[in-house]
Formats: C-alpha cells, sequence, structure tokens
C-alpha cells in the first residue's frame, strides 16, 4: 500500500477498534499526516486549521471555504487522494460536519463535546512513521541543521537576541522550512530560563540557539551554544555531564525499551554526576513527528520505543542544554540533526562510544 492508503487504514482500524462512525481531523498535525504533508494553517502559530477532514467508513471528506480550496486543491494536490470537498462561502459557516456527521458515533482528534477524544491514539499513530515519511524528515533536519550552522558562526557579542533569532529564521525561510519555535538566550538568561523568548538582551560572552521548524508537517528540534572565551570550569563540568545523559538517551531508545525504563536510567545518570534533581526543572522531550513532541516522556509513561519512529530529547542543567531529533533505525539511532565539523564530545555508555554536542568556544 502506499503512504496514503496505509494511513487510511489506520483511520479505518480505529473506527473499527471503538465502534464509531466516523472520525474528524481538527488539528494541524492530524490534517498533516492523514493527507501525506499537506497544510490547513494559515496562522502558523494555531494547532487547528482552517480545513478539516472528516472520514467515515466509506468515503472521506475534506470541509474547507472558498478561500483555502484552491491552495490545497491546485498546491496540495488533494483532489488527487480522491477527498470529497465540501466548500462553504468564506463568510458562512460551513454546516458540512454537522450535516455529515448528525447521528453518527463520532470520534475527534482533540476533546469535543459528544464526542470520543482520540487524540492520545492519534498521536501514537502519527509517530509510527513511513519510510517515505522519514526520507521527509531527513531532508528537514538536514536544512534545519544548515541554518543553525550558517548563523551560530556568525553570533557576535554586541547583538541582540533579536538579531540572532531574525538571522536564523531567515535562513530556515529561505531554505524552505518554517521556523516554528526560535528561543535565544544570552548570558545569565540561559541559567535563568529554561524557554527563552529572544529579547533585545545583547550577547556579551554565551549564546545559545534553539529551533524547532516544520516542513511537510513534520518538525525537526536542534540547539547549540556558543562562548566567546574559555568556558568556566562550572559550564565545562556541566556540559561534560550532560553529553553523557543525552548519550544515555539515545543508547536506549531502542526498539522494545519502555520510556519509563529509558527515563529510570537517565535520571540514574544525573544522580550519577551529582544533579539528581535537574531533570525536574525541564521536560527531557519524547517521541517527535507532526508535533514538536507527539507527547512528553515522564517517568510514568508506559510507551514503549518502536522501530522507525523519531525522539527529540532535550536534556538540560542549568546553564547547559542538549538537543538533537534522532531516528531510531533498526541498525541503530540517526541523529538527523548533526551539524558537519560542529565540536564534540567524546563519552561512553553501555560500554559504547558516543559524541554528542559540545559548546563551541571562540576564543
Amino acid at each position: 500500500m502506499s503512504e496514503f492508503e496505509q494511513k487510511q487504514s489506520v483511520l479505518q482500524t480505529l473506527l473499527e477498534k471503538h465502534q464509531l462512525d466516523a472520525i474528524l481531523l481538527k488539528r494541524v498535525s492530524s490534517f498533516a499526516w492523514a493527507t501525506c504533508g499537506a497544510a490547513s494553517y494559515i496562522n502558523t502559530a494555531s494547532s487547528y486549521g482552517d480545513s478539516q477532514l472528516l472520514i467515515t467508513r466509506n468515503r472521506r471528506y475534506l470541509i474547507s471555504n472558498n478561500i483555502e480550496i484552491t491552495r490545497l486543491e491546485k498546491e496540495e494536490g488533494l483532489k488527487r487522494q480522491d477527498w470529497e470537498f465540501q466548500i462553504a462561502p468564506w463568510y458562512q459557516a460551513n454546516p458540512a460536519v454537522e450535516k455529515l456527521a448528525d447521528g453518527l458515533r463520532l470520534g475527534v482528534d482533540s476533546p469535543q463535546p459528544g464526542a470520543l477524544d482520540l487524540s492520545d491514539e492519534l498521536a501514537r499513530a502519527r509517530s509510527n512513521l513511513l519510510p517515505e515519511e522519514h526520507d521527509r524528515y531527513r531532508r528537514l533536519c538536514r536544512l534545519t541543521a544548515d541554518g543553525m550552522q550558517a548563523v551560530i558562526y556568525k553570533v557576535y557579542p554586541g547583538q541582540t537576541e533579536y538579531e540572532i533569532a531574525a538571522r536564523l529564521g531567515s535562513e530556515f525561510q529561505q531554505a524552505g522550512i518554517q521556523p516554528i519555535v526560535l528561543l535565544i538566550a544570552s548570558d545569565q538568561r540561559i541559567f535563568d530560563h529554561r524557554h527563552p523568548l529572544p529579547t533585545g538582551k545583547k550577547v556579551e560572552r554565551y549564546a545559545m540557539l534553539v529551533a524547532c521548524c516544520r516542513y511537510k508537517g513534520l518538525v525537526s528540534s536542534v540547539t547549540r551554544l556558543v562562548y566567546f572565551g574559555r568556558l568556566s570550569d562550572e559550564i565545562r563540568h556541566k556540559a561534560d555531564v550532560l553529553a553523557k545523559v543525552d548519550a544515555t538517551f539515545i543508547e536506549y531508545t531502542r526498539p522494545g525499551m519502555a520510556l519509563a525504563e529509558i527515563f529510570q536510567k537517565v535520571q540514574a545518570a544525573y544522580s550519577e554526576a551529582g544533579f539528581p534533581d535537574e531533570w525536574q526543572l525541564h521536560h527531557q522531550g519524547g517521541p517527535a513527528a507532526y508535533e514538536t513532541r507527539e507527547w512528553i516522556a515522564t517517568p510514568a509513561s508506559k510507551d514503549v520505543v518502536s522501530l522507525g519512529q523519531v525522539y527529540a530529547w532535550n536534556p538540560s542543567i542549568t546553564g547547559v542544554k542538549s538537543e538533537d531529533t534522532i531516528l531510531v533505525g533498526s541498525a541503530g539511532n540517526e541523529v538527523m540533526t548533526e551539524l558537519p565539523n560542529w565540536p564534540m564530545i567524546t563519552v561512553e555508555v553501555g560500554g559504547k562510544t558516543y559524541r554528542r554536542p559540545d559548546i563551541l568556544e571562540i576564543i
């Protein structure tokens, strides 16, 4: 079966499993997944698109308005997927969902009164990526890494966080990928905030650049840090420790491993290095696909790693952070956002040698 046919099969399986008559997909991520990469949003910050999909046991509908349908048909190619278009004028509410789903047992990818909430199951479905999605993911991650590399080597003292964010966003947009998260911090702000929105503060000696980018619905994540001068003993020690924590994530994110068990091993790595509570100060990441994280891994997670999934782990210790996007492959994990010639820290975990990103020192 084609990628599209396999996803329709997943939806039919959910209909059968829950004895539903129809599934409504409203989220931007679900729309992109079900259509193999189409965009339903206009506002890039919105989780819910301007167009929706309704799938029954023998029909599939695209519900939109006369503004959006031209792009969805001509550029996204959705007519070729045999969606039945249900179009309303932009100045009127579209009655299609109410009419088509009237009296049906309905499942939805988000909470909705009178419908079964399938958001968790659909997140798991989106995370089970197919080979065609792996190819698109690799392209996205290569462009993400290239953009990060192009900008971070040109960061300089006196530059504002706003300027760095603007240059980073420009690189991504010019490459044809969409930045949906840009976090920039300098100096003390790296220590103070785990999610540092950029400000007008000027870089003095230390800068952290964080980016999540979207392409055909899929989302990459990467973080890198740069320091002007020699690292302090504190930051040097934390960076070395964090490299081992990050490598622990990668070592154990293998098919069949429970996320809770991976978390236990990472907690132990934090504790053995003398930072037992740092994992509590920021989430550690989880499976990525059509959301930055399809769900966040916790010590109580019951999920198990599957072959072909993508993970974006982001361990941190106050003042340092490590983050890449990795593909769980049959022979090992592939770091898809690796930056060429970036300085690396070599560590050993589980009897294997790993190289994780260091902080770039510019002397």
